[in-house]
């Protein structure tokens, strides 16, 4: 993300100038802590931007007190021109009349350095992305990564096995070319038995989140610019959104914006907590930056199915909560029958908004790669802070900032692909178990009548 800001988002900052990210108490409380934290993330020039937060804070604090002051004084002069118009002293009352006019004038030119200085400070802390958990591990890239727990048993396929884009041409199941034709790349067109498939995939994974206690809303496929600045798409990741330039809205890079946005300005009671919201929708991606890296097949889409859930807790409660979104996500897999492994990400690796983040890989055998299939993370009170999500804390009576989270379960592309290439037989694909009853049939195959 660059440093500045682009000039589409400064009329939200405007409409949102108070809704920091990192906590202005944060930052000049805990400073050192926020500069090691966002060097961990390998953000650069932390030092330097963490000074100029805290200088230009210190000027508008300087300059709110000036206001204030000067606003005071004339309120006091104003009362005592009117006692000496009363007292027919209009010599002394007129000079008074002129003093008020002075500290007007003066007032302006401190509101406008008010604005200014409130306007600079929204726009670098909005370039500032939130400080790693203490259990996140120091590293550059994702080679850094730390694998914490593994499951599944990785098949063992034949020497001539094929990748899932030759089985999906050879069984008749995805037209890669057609989507080209009608779209571009990135836009496939799903056929006959695999179009159930990703029925049934989006249904069963709906399913087990509402057995698991999640809400299942269904969102709006565009968003406005306030809702993506709220999660933190914009400004970090404007130019991997589809932007609609008429109506200035965005397509959803995932449910996680609308669904999470619901909570914009909104002030909880304890007792609704933890919230537990779950959203099917489809996702639309640019991936600036991808093209000529390894992009064949389902291995990355401009536009595909994913199921999200979303959790708003209280901060005492939210690595609870994590620690059970990442069973929920576990469970999804194994129940798929496919090998994984789930991984924590080092500070370089996480993105813009998360306080930690793990990644869930599946294998898939025939490419004989690991591919990502959710992150479930955790903003801490980041994103919380930008949305002005709080809950009413039943002791002090006062709102305090939530912890929000989210993860992906599951996405569909490279599930599909793995359940293809790990389950291939010369007759067809076989359909894990759990997903029979959804989609009615025991093979992947050109059958589809």
């Amino acid at each position: 993300m660059p440093a500045e800001c682009s000039l589409v988002c400064l009329s939200v900052f405007c409409k949102l100038k108070n809704k920091y990210m990192l906590t202005l108490k944060l930052i000049s409380e805990e400073t050192e802590r926020v500069i090691k934290g966002l060097e961990k993330k390998h953000f650069a020039g932390a030092k330097e931007a963490i000074d100029s937060v805290l200088a230009l804070d210190k000027t508008r604090r300087q300059t709110q007190q000036q206001l204030d002051k000067n606003l005071q004084e004339g309120k006091k002069l104003a009362a005592e021109i009117g006692r000496l118009m009363k007292e027919k002293k209009n010599d002394e009352a007129n000079a008074v009349k002129e003093n008020v006019s002075k500290l007007k004038e003066t007032a302006k030119e401190l509101e406008h350095e008010l604005a200014e200085t409130q306007r600079k400070l929204t726009e670098l802390l909005c370039t500032i992305p939130n400080i790693p958990n203490d259990d996140v591990p120091e590293g550059k890239d994702a080679s850094d990564n730390v694998v914490v727990k593994e499951g599944g048993v990785i098949p063992e396929l034949p020497a001539d096995a094929l990748c899932h884009w030759d089985l999906c041409k050879k069984f008749n199941l995805i037209n890669f070319d057609l989507g080209v034709k009608i779209t571009g790349a990135g836009f496939p067109v799903y056929i006959g038995k695999m179009a159930r498939l990703q029925r049934a995939l989006e249904a069963f994974f709906l399913d087990e989140a509402r057995k698991s206690g999640y809400l299942e809303i269904q969102p709006p496929y565009v968003v406005n610019e306030a809702s993506g600045y709220g999660t933190g798409q914009l400004p970090d990741k404007e130019g991997q959104m589809y932007h609609c330039n008429l109506d200035n809205l965005y397509l959803i890079p995932t449910a996680e914006v609308p669904v999470t946005n619901i909570f914009r300005d909104v002030i909880l009671d304890e007792k609704d907590l933890p919230i537990k919201y779950c959203a099917y929708s489809a996702c639309f991606r640019r991936e600036a930056g991808s093209y000529g890296k390894d992009v064949r097949g389902l291995n990355r889409l401009h536009q595909f199915d994913k199921v999200e859930i979303v959790r708003i807790d209280k901060p005492e409660h939210s690595y609870r909560s994590l620690d059970e979104m990442l069973a929920h996500v576990e469970g999804l897999c194994q129940k798929l029958e496919l090998p994984y492994h789930i991984l924590r990400l080092c500070g370089g690796d996480m993105s813009f908004t998360s306080a930690i983040c793990y990644d869930f890989e599946v294998y898939s055998a025939a490419q004989k790669k690991w591919l990502e299939v959710s992150s479930v993370s955790n903003f801490e009170s980041y994103q919380a802070n930008r949305l002005k999500c709080r809950y009413r804390n039943p002791e002090t009576k006062k709102p305090e900032l939530c912890h929000t989270l989210n993860g992906s379960a599951l996405a569909l592309p490279r599930i599909v692909a793995a359940i293809i290439e790990n389950n291939q037989t010369p007759e067809g694909i076989r359909v894990p178990k759990v997903l029979v009853p959804y989609c009615g049939f025991e093979m992947l195959d050109d059958k589809n009548f």
